[in-house]
C-alpha cells in the first residue's frame, strides 16, 4: 500500500481519500484510476493537502469502481468519471 502524507501545518485541509483494491474493482480498471489521481494530486500540487490510499474490500463490488472521500463514498468510479469527481472536491484547494 501507499500513502501521501499531509505537511502537519496544513492539516486544517486535510482531505481523506481511499480507493478499494479489491480485486472486482481492481478487474474493473481502479489501477488506471489510482495513476490518474496520483499523477492529478502531483500537478495540481495536492500532494500534501490529501491523504490518497488503498483500501480493502468495501463489499460494494457489483457497483465498482468505489472509493471514500472524506467519508462519503463513490461508487463506479471510473478513468471517464475521475477528472469530474476529483475537480469538483478539490476546486478550493488548488494553487
Amino acid at each position: 500500500m501507499w500513502c501521501l502524507f499531509l505537511n502537519s501545518k496544513k492539516m486544517a485541509q486535510r482531505i481523506e481519500m481511499q480507493i478499494c483494491l479489491g480485486s472486482s474493482c481492481f478487474s474493473r480498471g481502479n489501477k488506471d484510476v489510482v495513476m490518474f489521481i496520483r499523477e492529478y494530486l502531483r500537478k495540481n500540487h495536492l500532494d500534501d493537502k490529501v491523504i490518497f490510499k488503498g483500501a480493502r474490500c468495501m463489499g460494494l463490488c457489483s457497483n465498482g469502481p468505489n472509493m471514500i472521500i472524506n467519508g462519503v463514498t463513490l461508487e463506479g468510479v471510473t478513468l471517464a468519471k475521475i477528472e469530474k469527481i476529483l475537480e469538483k472536491e478539490f476546486e478550493n484547494l488548488k494553487i
